[in-house]
């Protein structure tokens, strides 16, 4: 059974470890790399996990018994407070398929209305048409707006909105 709880500096570790997983399986996916990443110390994976405190962000694990087989994060938009960006989304590639990114978006969502935004982002490689499709079928809708990924010039993010109503 997938459980679907916070990310909270008693579950660091975890995250941390889920994290540098995703970072390695889909490096198309993020703006950050492993690379990067993986020489973080400690007090910086704090500082992000307190970054996702439920204040103005929150990150999220999908567990699969004791091991972590999903992540998704929030953060809300510092300029207009009622919309906020869904980050660092992710599904372990044995674990796709089974409906748990649903269950994360879905935590995000619920995360979102507590803190009374209305419109939740998020950017997408132009080239991950899974990801898209994914967007799509959980009423994501392209907003128009794509800049140039940073990790290769030939792809754009393409940014994607769902309202929350």
């Amino acid at each position: 059974m997938i459980v679907i709880e916070p990310i909270t500096q008693h579950n660091l570790a975890v995250f941390k470890d889920v994290r540098l997983r995703a970072l390695q399986e889909a490096p198309y996916a993020f703006g950050s790399t492993y690379a990067r990443e993986v020489q973080f110390d400690h007090a910086e994976w704090a500082r992000r996990v307190e970054r996702w405190n439920g204040e103005r962000g929150a990150g999220f694990l999908a567990m699969d018994g004791a091991a972590a087989c999903g992540i998704a994060g929030s953060l809300l938009d510092e300029d207009h407070p009622t919309r906020a960006q869904l980050v660092s989304m992710w599904t372990a590639p044995t674990h796709r398929q089974l409906g748990i990114g649903r269950l994360l978006v879905d935590a995000v969502l619920d995360w979102a209305r507590t803190r009374n935004v209305r419109t939740l982002l998020l950017m997408v490689t132009s080239n991950n048409d899974t990801a898209i499709r994914f967007y799509e079928r959980l009423a994501f809708t392209k907003t128009g707006r794509a800049e140039p990924y940073p990790n290769d010039a030939s792809v754009f993010e393409v940014e994607m909105s769902q309202p929350i109503p």
